[in-house]
């Protein structure tokens, strides 16, 4: 006979607390959950919520304690991508297809920025105590005159700023293209499966998952550590995304973003699935169990799906980072905001792997929970759209704050 959803929680909880508390440091703990289990927590509604997230939570706070590490995406190069993966607002669009589901906001396309804007980036990023710099640009995958482009501005900062620095450019699959990086010094490579093999057909055409997984591999091969995750939300099974899960622990993955679709202008995704917070919820609780020791994050889309029930604070049991202001071309909580809601929720900031604005600084550095409290942030039009749950694209402005400055210089 099945156990219960109680006696198989409380099951459940023993075991991962025994798996905690025999886990040493540097450890990577194999998953705490079969396939079955897996797939039983997003679909056994008799699954209490709360309890599953105070069971993720054992190894969330074993590996890192009430921390939150905060990270910023800078995205050196946005639109004119060949690809046509259809929840990106950078997509290919074909003749026969719209520019955009909402020609009024396209997106600030542009090409790849300057060095000098690039540095400048940098600068700021380390002055303002940041412990990693991420680069991302649009397109299928960098070719050799841009690996060589990185790989100089890869050691260009890393010459002058003590920074980890991660990079976002597409497929890599050749081992020569990942081994130059290695050798200017690249940390971490992010390329996101997304969603499962068999699903994969239904969002893109132009590539598909072994480009992906080979991807993967090629840069691991290198000896870079990875960023790779997941987008829910896309139409996709619950055993689908079981499957993403696993994929990336054969992998040990360290760093795991957990997405929600925004249906940004210009996505071209038809079965979009309806998504709750408390499903969300058992989606980070699921990746978490999964991937016991991994920095799991709580990646785009919470102030669309996680708005409502106090959700964001509570996903904060398992997930143990955050993306701030806002993602690739999307507006998000500033800073301040989700800096607040991190000290209210009993968490703190892990200032040490985090990246954060300039201004926040000297807050962080004090420990001074009730002085970042007691900010009111971005109180604009555009903070209370993205606090009600609206999509809000990024000016020009917010994606090159640097091109003015050094075209003057």
């Amino acid at each position: 006979m099945a156990q219960s959803a109680t006696e198989y929680l409380r099951d459940l909880r023993d075991r991962v607390q025994a798996a905690v508390d025999s886990a040493r440091d540097g450890d990577v703990p194999e998953s705490l959950l079969s396939a079955d289990e897996a797939l039983r927590i997003l679909t056994d509604r008799e699954l209490d919520t709360e309890s599953l997230l105070a069971i993720g939570a054992l190894p969330r706070e074993r590996f890192y304690g009430r921390g939150v590490q905060l990270h910023i995406l800078n995205n050196v190069r946005n639109g004119h991508c060949p690809e046509d993966c259809g929840y990106c607002a950078q997509r290919k669009v074909g003749p026969d297809q719209e520019a955009s589901a909402d020609p009024g906001q396209p997106i600030a396309s542009y090409p790849t920025k300057t060095d000098a804007e690039i540095l400048e980036e940098a600068r700021v990023a380390y002055e303002s105590g940041a412990f990693r710099y991420c680069m991302v640009t649009a397109g299928r995958g960098p070719n050799e005159r841009s690996i060589e482009r990185f790989a100089d501005l890869i050691r260009e900062i890393k010459s002058k700023y003590p920074l980890q620095i991660c990079l976002s450019a597409g497929l890599v699959t050749r081992p020569e293209y990942a081994q130059k990086l290695a050798e200017a010094g690249l940390d971490r490579y992010n390329h996101n499966l997304n969603t499962s093999e068999k699903h994969y057909g239904e969002i893109c055409s132009t590539h598909d998952y072994q480009d992906r997984m080979q991807t993967l591999d090629t840069v691991t091969g290198a000896g870079i550590s990875l960023c790779s995750g997941v987008i829910a939300g896309m139409g996709e099974s619950a055993a689908d995304l079981v499957e993403v899960a696993f994929d990336l622990r054969k992998r040990a993955v360290p760093s795991i973003p957990v997405n929600f679709f925004i249906p940004v202008p210009g996505h071209a995704l038809k079965n979009v699935t309806p998504m709750t917070a408390d499903y969300g919820l058992r989606i980070l609780s699921l990746f978490r169990l999964v991937n016991p020791a991994a920095e799991i994050r709580l990646a785009a889309g919470r102030e669309i799906h996680f708005g409502k029930d106090n959700a964001q604070a509570r996903a904060l049991s398992v997930a143990s980072s955050m993306f701030v202001s806002g993602y690739l071309n999307v507006r998000g909580s500033d800073a301040e905001a989700t800096i607040r809601m991190i000290y209210d929720a009993g968490y703190t900031v892990d200032a040490q792997h985090s990246d954060f604005p300039a201004q926040l600084k000297e807050l962080l550095g004090e420990g001074d929970a009730a002085a970042v409290g007691s900010g009111r942030g971005d109180q604009g039009e555009d903070a209370e759209a993205v606090a009600a749950g609206a999509v809000v694209l990024k000016a020009k402005a917010d994606l090159r704050p640097f091109e003015s400055t050094i075209a003057g210089d």
